[in-house]
């Protein structure tokens, strides 16, 4: 089958490799629930995808190595069921609390810290004037073991220079507000935007090439409105689900 002139689900000038977009495609369509237990052969693949065999068969080998698919002698390929989170978005958004009932144990673990300049973006999320010294904590969030996503928090130096040892003792945000005298705080905004994880998110969740991450920008606040931190969270596709409550 010549792939130049086949017709399908994938992009042939896209700068993206057949193989990687079957890849994804596939990955996707599992997490859908589309494909259960054993994946259709090689020959069916190809007429879906509308490429030839040995561009399924890359396809395949890439997401064996990612540890998704399994080939099994005899059998063809199984798929290898893998925990999935669902986290729920809501006014009062918590790690731990939100992944309760789901895994037996959930931490937060600080792996970077600074003190930088806030931009006007930033700045403005937060009420304070650009340029105004923010303490930017980066985090990496685990359920039982398995790195589920990364976060770039900023807060307001002034306020919060004691953050960083706070989290460090505590492993959760929400203590870590407990000991500097925040009691409560709540969910102001949420922005969410899937694309493919850098460099940096896939060594810190532990991702292949290729794996796709939701972004979640939010600012939370005190319960009178006031905010108190800007977060950038970055959660592996294919480990959680995001669920909206957000009532108005």
């Amino acid at each position: 089958m010549s792939e130049e002139k086949s017709s399908g689900a994938v992009e042939r000038r896209s700068g993206v490799a057949l193989w990687r977009q079957i890849a994804d495609a596939i990955r996707q369509a599992i997490a859908d629930g589309e494909y259960e237990g054993m994946m259709p052969g090689e020959i069916a693949l190809a007429a879906r995808f509308g490429v030839n065999r040995h561009t399924v068969r890359a396809a395949i080998a890439a997401l064996v190595e990612e540890g998704l698919l399994e080939s099994v002698q005899g059998r063809g390929t199984l798929i290898r069921r893998q925990t999935r989170f669902t986290f729920p978005i809501t006014r009062r958004t918590r790690f731990s609390e939100g992944l309760a009932g789901q895994s037996r144990d959930r931490d937060i673990r600080l792996v970077a810290e600074e003190r930088i300049k806030a931009d006007p973006v930033i700045a403005a999320a937060l009420t304070l004037e650009p340029g105004a010294e923010l303490l930017k904590l980066t985090l990496v969030s685990r359920a039982d073991g398995v790195p589920v996503s990364t976060s770039i928090n900023y807060f307001n130096a002034a306020r919060f220079s004691g953050m960083a040892a706070a989290v460090r003792e505590t492993g959760s945000i929400t203590r870590a507000y407990a000991m500097l005298g925040v009691t409560d705080y709540i969910r102001l905004t949420t922005d969410l935007t899937a694309r493919l994880a850098d460099e940096r998110e896939r060594l810190l969740l532990e991702l292949k090439p290729g794996a796709v991450v939701m972004e979640a920008r939010a600012v939370n606040a005190l319960p009178d409105g006031a905010p108190i931190q800007y977060a950038v969270t970055c959660f592996a596709a294919d480990r959680v689900t995001l669920k909206l409550d957000m009532p108005v």
